[in-house]
């Protein structure tokens, strides 16, 4: 199963890159914390610190990934094209 379908671009996911270290992605409804922590890993390099998961207005389930210190939110944003 494909946890991560694409990442949020908003003003407010945007500061959160900067601010938290934090990129913000939609992901499948039916994953969990550990699928999508394992999938981002994979794809991006990175260690991930903490994922939380919310459920959208428009029903999309969004995860906001935290990643540890050692690695910047910035250049993962720069790989999805994002800034």
């Amino acid at each position: 199963m494909v946890a991560l379908l694409y990442p949020i671009s908003t003003e407010k996911a945007l500061n959160m890159i900067d601010r938290n270290n934090t990129i913000t992605y939609v992901v499948d409804f039916r994953s969990r914390k550990d699928d999508i922590r394992k999938e981002f890993e994979e794809t991006f390099g990175v260690k991930v610190d903490r994922i939380n998961t919310a459920i959208s207005i428009k029903n999309n389930k969004r995860a906001y990934i935290r990643m540890k210190k050692e690695f910047k939110a910035s250049d993962v944003a720069r790989k999805l094209k994002l800034v």
